[in-house]
């Protein structure tokens, strides 16, 4: 669900990201209270059309219990952005958003969460892939002593690497628990990692030799879609058992070639396709509406629900996650639901085309 808020402070981070802080009414903060690694959508209207964009809450969980319970919620929301080419609504972030403005911010989702427990974790992250692991890590520390954390992060330069002066407060403040590595691939480091990319190959060799691999009790592995593929296949390599391993991809560079072939057949509609009938369950409402072919779930959805819930349409985000209770679909791309997710029959409704007359998802679920 979308609410207005304040923006309270657009602070730059380095030259092409910032901060955006939003002021959360007494009200509402019930409502925003978040796990460490969720993010919030944030959408802005223009004219008749609308941006949707999903970023990461950055900041530690106010609060926190001894249980294991958010308190009453947070005052301030604050995401950080980074410039992406021809992003229009990180361009408008970077270039004009001002403190007063107001925009609509949905209540924070995702399921790329760490809550605090005891135990040893890592994460392998590249560029604004540190964003969620941020929250992560300063909450996790703050609120379990027998935690600790090694966070391996991969940027292009030190003038580059957002949240420089964040991380290095938290390895300041928690010596023996936070081991800092940091890779740069476009400079040398006077110490350090060599200057150059964190492959699988790299990754395999450099992860025993920094921590012990078998008892790590959860990685998490955050950023661009090569990063996050390399950093899984060393995990994999090492014998890393995938209920340990998590994920969330920030960009995807570029689709692979049968991916984007399959996208151009569904858009010019060769692919062959169902015109049949979409039942979905959303906020516990039913409803039934007739289908096209080429169509998405989603979008069947969208043209008599407009509240349905999506962000980046892109199979990234996960918040058009939904269950699948009958029919089968064709999924075009996921880069957001875990294995055990998939085989529960959860499907993401954006990359989801029919393939039988009938399909009913669940948007509650």
């Amino acid at each position: 669900m979308f609410h207005p808020l304040r923006v309270a402070e657009v602070r730059p981070l380095t030259d092409d990201s910032v901060t955006i802080s939003f002021e959360v009414p007494e009200e509402l903060r019930a409502a925003y209270r978040y796990t460490p690694g969720q993010h919030i959508a944030i959408r802005r209207r223009i004219a008749d059309s609308e941006i949707r964009r999903t970023y990461s809450l950055c900041d530690p969980v106010p609060g926190w219990s001894a249980g294991g319970e958010p308190g009453d919620g947070p005052r301030l929301l604050r995401v950080g952005v980074r410039a992406v080419k021809d992003g229009e609504f990180s361009t408008y972030a970077l270039k004009e958003l001002l403190a007063g403005e107001v925009l609509d911010v949905m209540t924070p989702a995702g399921r790329f969460v760490l809550e605090p427990r005891p135990g040893r974790f890592a994460a392998v992250v590249g560029g604004s892939g540190i964003t969620p692991v941020l929250s992560q890590v300063a909450t996790l520390l703050a609120r379990e002593p027998e935690a600790s954390f090694c966070l391996i992060r991969s940027d292009r330069t030190a003038a580059s690497t957002m949240f420089l002066e964040e991380v290095a407060d938290l390895k300041d403040r928690w010596p023996d628990r936070f081991q800092l590595v940091t890779a740069l691939s476009r400079e040398e480091q006077q110490s350090g990692l060599p200057t150059g990319r964190l492959d699988a190959d790299r990754l395999t060799t450099l992860l025993p030799a920094l921590l012990p691999v078998p008892s790590v009790d959860g990685w998490y592995l955050c950023g661009p879609l090569g990063l996050v593929a390399a950093a899984e296949l060393a995990l994999r390599t090492l014998g890393v058992p995938r209920s340990r391993v998590h994920q969330e991809i920030f960009h995807v560079d570029e689709a692979p070639t049968a991916l984007m072939a399959a996208e151009s057949a569904v858009a010019t509609g060769t692919l062959p396709g169902i015109a049949g009938t979409v039942r979905a369950t959303l906020d516990g409402r039913g409803g039934s509406w007739p289908s096209t072919a080429g169509e998405s779930v989603l979008e069947t959805v969208l043209r008599n629900r407009s509240d349905a819930p999506y962000a980046c349409k892109g199979g990234v985000c996960g918040t058009c996650r939904a269950k699948l209770l009958s029919g089968e679909v064709r999924m075009d791309r996921n880069f957001a639901l875990e294995p055990e997710e998939t085989a529960a029959g959860y499907v993401l409704a954006c990359q989801s085309h029919p393939v039988t007359p009938v399909v009913e998802v669940d948007f509650d679920a």
